[in-house]
């Protein structure tokens, strides 16, 4: 797995040995970071069910300017920190060793400008941090990633990739 594009774009990301991981693949990844180009530079970005921090990391090399990352799994966890290691980001990024619905649920109102939502499919966990982000609107742009045919409430964008899709929530229209 690699940064697709930006500043970093080709530099290998750490996978954990983790199976019940799936991380976003490049295309998925890539698709969706090219939605959301114009919400990106200079963001704030919150990274749900971070694992390898692939999202919130391709949206620092595009130019988001800080990422803070939910993982509480312990392979994601390690391969997460290393990747923030070997791409220089200490300084940008936050990592919470917490499980990320409830982390959701305790956000305040704009907290974010960017969320990204990629929880294992087939559990109700999205539909949660939705429920959450309606309620509360933590970031300006919900970006979520889900099996094709997870029913989930209308968002701004869906797009269909393979057996994965992308649904986009937002606020307001981008810059």
């Amino acid at each position: 797995m690699r940064i697709v594009a930006g500043k970093f774009a080709g530099r290998t990301l750490t996978s954990p040995q983790d199976q019940r991981v799936r991380p976003t693949s490049e295309e998925v990844r890539s698709g969706l970071l090219d939605l959301l180009s114009a919400d990106v530079p200079n963001a704030r970005v919150l990274d749900l069910f971070a694992g390898t921090g692939a999202l919130g990391l391709e949206a620092m090399s595009r130019g988001a300017h800080r990422a803070d990352f939910v993982e509480f799994r312990p392979d994601s966890l390690h391969a997460l920190r290393a990747n923030v290691a070997l791409l220089r980001l200490r300084e940008r990024t936050r990592i919470f060793k917490r499980d990320a619905v409830p982390f959701a649920a305790a956000l305040t109102p704009d907290s974010y400008d960017l969320a990204f939502a990629d929880p294992p499919y087939g559990s109700r966990m999205l539909d949660r941090v939705i429920e959450s982000w309606l309620a509360q609107r933590f970031a300006r742009v919900l970006a979520v990633e889900h099996a094709r045919t997870h029913e989930i409430p209308a968002g701004s964008y869906r797009r269909v990739f393979d057996e994965s899709a992308v649904t986009i929530y937002r606020l307001t229209p981008p810059a």
